[in-house]
């Protein structure tokens, strides 16, 4: 019996170890809370379950969709992951949550192994599919996979010091503690210059030949803009086509959908054309000069579709690269076999571009984030 109710025990620990991977706050006081609940309502009693770990597990109303799946995937029978299986009725009620194991090493075991296998696989294709391909169901999964994304921001030396175990002599501080011990030599003083984040900049093309790609691009700025808050770092994100949006206060919203929603209530050039050239320079008049820019990261989301004139944009490009600490152009069709930068945007950006990296699939996107994160 003792075997059985840890065994049981084990199914609802994976349970809220699976919600914290989906990107639900799971704490360890709350699984202890959800075990408790459990073993108070009964665990034969599925539904019941259900709103045990709703009440327990769930610290946000944003948290409700991902625990619906999850649990939906955990304990459903018709998947095949491990879950609430009626047993014998000699069994005690927990054994309703454990899966069907007809012993160590056994056949039970490997369907198990393999379906776990095959969800691994699945969701490894998923992450390199061009996002543009997939269809409503598969962009769902995606977007609960961009919770895996993670932005660590560049940092920059400031001109303060602060102390520090090695570095460069602290002399002031040094003739200090010499002179609390009467003169008597004492304690040499190290120190060496503070870091502080530095400002990320986005500037995601949302023009008719993006549209395919401007749900994720701005899904994207919603999760850089939400980790790098959680880091201290400042990631600013505007949209550009035939006018520059500023959208950075719509992405701050919590839920990504809903950020996703308010950026669009406030873009008014949606799948329209494409004057980067334009634009940009706008971009640099009104925020590159005073500062957003300068010292920044800057990264631009664009196709090179260019439908002003393309010197225009080569000399834009080459005024933010004077100004900023590292320019990246992120091109969708970049990762694409066959793929040449011909474009007249593209031929006329990429001589200012510190870095060309393609921006079509999840797998793409986390390599961005390495990219700005050792700028």
């Amino acid at each position: 019996m003792s075997a059985l109710l840890h065994e049981a025990d084990e199914v609802l620990l994976g349970f809220t170890r699976a919600l914290r991977a989906a990107g639900v706050a799971v704490t360890q006081d709350r699984a202890h809370g959800f075990l408790a609940a459990v073993a108070a309502v009964g665990a034969d009693d599925r539904q019941a379950t259900y709103w045990a770990g709703r009440a327990t597990l769930c610290g946000s109303p944003d948290d409700l969709a991902r625990y619906d799946q999850v649990f939906a995937a955990w304990f459903d029978p018709r998947d095949g992951l491990p879950r609430a299986q009626q047993r014998e009725a000699s069994r005690p009620s927990t054994a309703h949550l454990l899966p069907e194991v007809e012993g160590a090493g056994g056949a039970g075991e490997t369907e198990e192994e393999d379906v776990l296998r095959a969800m691994a696989s699945e969701a490894e294709v998923l992450q390199h599919r061009d996002v543009a391909s997939l269809d409503t169901a598969e962009r769902r999964r995606l977007a609960a996979m961009f919770v895996r994304l993670s932005l660590h921001p560049p940092v920059r030396r400031t001109a303060r010091h602060r102390r520090w175990h090695r570095g460069e002599l602290d002399a002031p501080r040094t003739l200090r503690n010499s002179l609390r011990h009467l003169g008597e030599p004492g304690e040499i003083a190290w120190r060496r210059r503070g870091t502080r984040p530095r400002r990320v900049v986005l500037l995601v093309d949302v023009s008719g030949s993006m549209t395919s790609y401007a749900d994720a691009l701005l899904r994207l700025a919603h999760r850089l803009t939400r980790s790098a808050r959680a880091s201290g770092g400042t990631v600013e994100t505007f949209t550009v086509g035939t006018r520059l949006t500023h959208v950075t206060r719509a992405l701050q919203t919590p839920d990504a959908d809903r950020a996703i929603v308010a950026a669009g209530d406030v873009v008014p050039d949606w799948s329209g054309g494409t004057r980067l050239g334009e634009t940009l320079r706008f971009f640099l008049d009104r925020w590159g000069q005073r500062g957003m820019a300068r010292g920044a990261v800057v990264v631009v989301f664009s196709d090179g579709w260019e439908r002003g004139d393309a010197g225009l944009l080569g000399e834009q490009m080459e005024r933010l690269q004077r100004i900023a600490h590292r320019v990246v152009w992120v091109n969708p069709h970049r990762g694409k076999a066959g793929y040449e930068p011909l474009q007249g945007g593209v031929v006329a950006a990429l001589p200012h571009c510190d870095d060309f990296l393609a921006g079509h699939s999840l797998a793409t996107f986390a390599e961005l984030t390495e990219v700005i994160a050792r700028a």
